[in-house]
């Protein structure tokens, strides 16, 4: 195993609590770099999204616009990745994602900073508002997600690494968690029964 995984992986923590743990991070970060395959070449490529919401907690809602890349991207390939950072905490969430192109469900998660990424066209439809025919949802279905948060302060994670590269120890700064697909799956089926 992995020196770095072996020292840091947090093995004594529920499911909820990973899960909970999860969520709570990514809704802080309210951003994440959603990478795709490209439709035409199959290289992957990532973009900065803003996070419209969640369902059940663990799977993410995001806004597109149906002419963009990623919207033909999915559609060619609905595997995902959402990778969030804030300060040395990291999340990456591998998934698959579905364009939902309902107007209820862009009215639910709408926000009017939409309108900046997709302009009005002047034609009294394609205006940017709830209604655009050119927005949908994109929900990304968590598959798995391994996510790291820092239990020092910056100092404190400074020295251990000082000490590491002066010792030849491996580090430990961060708090390393798991989110396999059973775990997810158990999650799921939590909120389904408390529903």
């Amino acid at each position: 195993m992995d020196p770095y995984k072996s020292k840091n992986l947090d093995t004594d923590i529920s499911i909820e609590g990973k899960v909970s743990g999860l969520i709570n991070f990514v809704t802080e970060c309210k951003f994440g770099m959603m990478t795709t395959r490209e439709r035409v070449t199959g290289m992957l490529v990532s973009r900065c999204m803003a996070i419209a919401g969640t369902e059940n907690g663990i799977d993410l809602i995001f806004h597109t616009n149906l002419e963009s890349g990623k919207a033909d991207d999915l559609n060619n390939d609905p595997h995902i990745n959402i990778a969030c950072l804030k300060d040395t905490d990291w999340a990456s969430i591998s998934g698959t994602a579905e364009i939902v192109q309902d107007t209820e469900e862009v009215k639910r998660y709408y926000n009017s900073g939409l309108k900046a990424w997709v302009g009005d066209l002047g034609d009294g439809v394609h205006d940017g508002s709830a209604k655009d025919p050119r927005l949908a949802v994109i929900k990304v279905r968590t598959h798995t997600a391994t996510y790291a948060i820092a239990h020092a302060s910056s100092i404190s994670r400074t020295l251990e690494v000082a000490k590491g590269a002066i010792t030849g120890n491996v580090a430990s700064v961060n708090i390393l968690r798991e989110v396999g697909s059973k775990d997810v799956e158990l999650w799921r089926r939590s909120k389904e029964l408390v529903a």
